[in-house]
Order: C-alpha cells, then structure tokens, then sequence
C-alpha cells in the first residue's frame, strides 16, 4: 500500500510511523523547516521511552511523490482549501482519501447523511466548495482519532497518550479498503475500530471540543482551570445541551449529559487545547471546523443555538484581534 501522509506534524506523523510499522510505502509531504528535518534525519517518533527513525522520501512537491492509493490529510482546518488545490499529482483513479483533523469535515453532511439537510454543502468548512471537487465523499475514509501527540522540535513526535483510531466510509460501515487500512494501522500498533456511521463518532468527539476549544482560547485556560469555574461551565454545557438537540435533529441521539463528558475530560489535567496552542503560536485557528459549522448547521435546520452563536461571535472576535481569523 502506497501512503503519502499530507502534513507532518503530531497526528500526521503518528499515523506516518503507525503506516511504516504496519508494512505500508509511506512518504511525507512537507515544507520548511519541516521539510529540511525530516530529509536530514527520518521521522523520528518517541513514544513508551524509545525512540524510532523512519527513513522516508518526503518533498514539498506531489508530483515527486506520484499517484498513491491513499492519502492523509492531516492538516489544520484552514490549510485544507490550498492543499486541495495543489495535491491532484497524488490522486490516481483509485486512491482514497483518509480524513484526520478536528471538526466538522466537508463531508459531513453527505453519504445520505443528516436528516434533513443531506447533501447540503457546510460553506463554513468548504466555502469555495474546493473541497467537495478534489475530494469527493466516495474517495474518503473518515476517521475520528483519540491519541495525544506533540511536535517538540520539526520532523520529531512524541507520542504522549492513547491509541485509538475509528475509521468508517461517509456512506456508512467500511468497506474492504477501509478494513486494509484499519488493518496496516492496527499491525503499526494502533488500537483501530470500524465504524457503521463515522459522523456519529466525529460529532461525539466534536460535543467536548467545540466548548473547550473556544473557551481556552477566550480564557486562555487550561482544561482543569476552565473546568473548575463553575460560571463558566454554566455557558460551556448550555452550548453542549443545544447541541444535543441539535444532533437528534441530524440523527444522532445522545443517552448522555454533558456531567458525562466531563468527567472523560477531567482525566486529561492540566490540558492545552489545540486552539490555545496555535493561540501561543500564532497560528490560524480551527474556529469554523470546531463552531461556526455547528452554528451553520443550526441555521440550516432551524435548531435554535443562542448560547453558541455568542460563544462563536465571542471567540470569532478574539482570533480577529490576534489576526488569526480572516476579517469580516
């Protein structure tokens, strides 16, 4: 299995070395400082007290790379439009796409998919609708991961926490490359499960990010801080019971409360977000693919959210003073 993994950082880097440990031809695309550590030394991955190098052929050009059967996106949010754009040397007539980043993704809304607004375009996560064109939902392997990874220095992972990965087909279940790919993944030492409807798993995970997230970047909090004030998680499980409701609508019950979630993010301590963290960076943050889809989605099925469209203006604002949102 040919694998090109678009964007080397902690989650792109950990399934890179997951890929080469499971048998897979892996190679990188980069940039930068990156690109230049990566060529010099390998990927090098620290992970239970070793560290592992993989040697593999990384450029910042698609076309040295050539035609693969998959390809990772693993890129923040708002990189994804121009990756679309400039990555067609590594699509071949059959090679699938597999999606790992946070948020709602493109696709979201299709494969039959949504109740009510199937088939819609989420504009707040593909506004061009760049996406949808270079990546059709019939290529794509949707994927929800639950492992913890930092980049201490370019071309360098280490891998912190967990090891779980859930892939599934955005027209439900997984078919026979999605079940090779869980396989290669699982060989590499990941614990993968399959699906039967990937975007219940993703708007899951999303029902904990799209409040901490924001918050920590309003508050500049850590996830023990913001979880300890309870004025705060009064406007954290406001938003969180609007989005319930809003999943039921797009067919996704929930038995749970948010108390129930917060309880799994407690264990995590004294957490950065990954918005705080591009905050400290200066890097532009996920802000639509985390909220401003959610306040999409409400608009598109009449769900009333006040309480997350405040939050989204509130921390839409935030990123705006720190240029890491477009301006209005």
């Amino acid at each position: 299995m040919r694998v090109c993994v678009v964007g080397a950082g902690a989650i792109g880097g950990t399934l890179a070395a997951a890929f080469a440990r499971g048998g897979a031809q892996v190679s990188l695309l980069a940039r930068g400082v990156t690109l230049a550590a990566l060529a010099r030394d390998g990927l090098v991955l620290d992970h239970d007290g070793a560290t592992e190098r993989h040697p593999l052929p990384v450029s910042s050009d698609p076309a040295d790379l050539g035609p693969q059967d998959l390809v990772v996106l693993a890129v923040k949010a708002p990189s994804l439009p121009a990756v679309a754009t400039s990555v067609a040397a590594l699509l071949g007539d059959h090679t699938r796409v597999l999606t790992a980043m946070n948020g709602l993704p493109w696709w979201f809304l299709d494969g039959g998919f949504g109740g009510p607004v199937s088939g819609r375009t989420l504009r707040s996560v593909d506004p061009e609708g760049a996406l949808t064109r270079a990546f059709p939902s019939e290529r794509v392997i949707g994927s929800v991961v639950h492992l913890g990874a930092s980049t201490p220095a370019p071309g360098v992972v280490r891998w912190e926490t967990g090891d779980g990965l859930v892939l599934g087909d955005p027209a439900g279940g997984a078919d026979e490359v999605t079940q090779s790919v869980a396989g290669v993944l699982g060989s590499g030492g990941l614990s993968v499960t399959t699906s039967q409807q990937i975007q219940r798993d993703v708007w899951w995970k999303l029902w904990g990010n799209m409040t901490m997230n924001p918050v920590s970047l309003l508050t500049t909090g850590t996830m023990d801080t913001i979880l300890d004030d309870d004025l705060v998680m009064e406007l954290v499980d406001a938003v969180m019971f609007e989005a319930k409701a809003l999943g039921a609508t797009l067919g996704i019950p929930m038995d749970q409360d948010p108390a129930d979630r917060h309880r799994i993010t407690r264990r995590l301590g004294a957490f950065r977000t990954s918005m705080l963290q591009d905050l400290d960076a200066g890097r532009p943050v996920e802000l639509d693919a985390l909220l401003g889809a959610v306040v999409e989605l409400g608009e598109l099925t009449g769900a009333p959210l006040p309480t997350a469209r405040m939050l989204f203006g509130l921390a839409r604002s935030r990123a705006r003073v720190s240029g890491l949102y477009p301006a209005s």
